[in-house]
């Protein structure tokens, strides 16, 4: 459960440094999103519950804080983890080798599928749909993924390690 609260910190900087810091990135460099990386790490290294809390939790406050639409965000958050959570569970392939590219291609799919979503369902207020745009962002994404999952899976190995010990009290003769 510590490392849950961690990573909820984590995630609380995080939301932190993307509702105050990326909106100044330039517009054509695009806003990468901390909260989908953390996400991603979540469904490859927690329990389905753990996992779930922490994702949810935090998805409900990015959507408290910065959303148009109140229950999207959370949505995408548990649908991705899920999501990344079947595909990669008990997987034979290495885990190297699928963790970043699978967080492109599930950032596209999102993308997309809501994109598809909106058409459907709220057509007068959709986006301009842009392939360059969106496989840009996604690109983002995925070299921005690279620096998080190493200090992420740096500060889980490390947490993991540091369980804390119970202390043994040992009775002193009397006499």
């Amino acid at each position: 459960m510590i490392l849950v609260g961690v990573f909820w910190l984590v995630g609380i900087l995080l939301i932190i440094a993307q509702t105050t810091l990326v909106p100044y990135f330039p517009q054509w460099f695009g806003r990468p999103d901390f909260i989908f990386i953390l996400v991603a790490f979540a469904a490859y290294r927690f329990a389905w519950i753990p996992g779930i809390l922490l994702v949810f939790s935090l998805g409900w406050i990015v959507d408290v804080v910065a959303a148009v639409h109140l229950g999207v965000y959370p949505l995408i958050c548990l649908l991705t983890f899920a999501a990344l959570k079947t595909l990669t569970q008990k997987s034979p392939i290495k885990e190297s080798t699928y963790q970043i590219p699978l967080v492109g291609v599930s950032y596209f799919a999102t993308q997309l599928i809501f994109y598809l979503l909106y058409m459907l369902f709220l057509p007068e207020i959709l986006p301009e749909w842009s392939w360059g745009q969106t496989l840009r962002l996604t690109l983002l994404m995925v070299v921005a993924t690279i620096p998080f999952f190493l200090l992420f899976n740096s500060l889980y190995e490390y947490l993991r390690r540091r369980r804390p010990k119970a202390k043994v009290h040992r009775r002193q003769p009397v006499g």
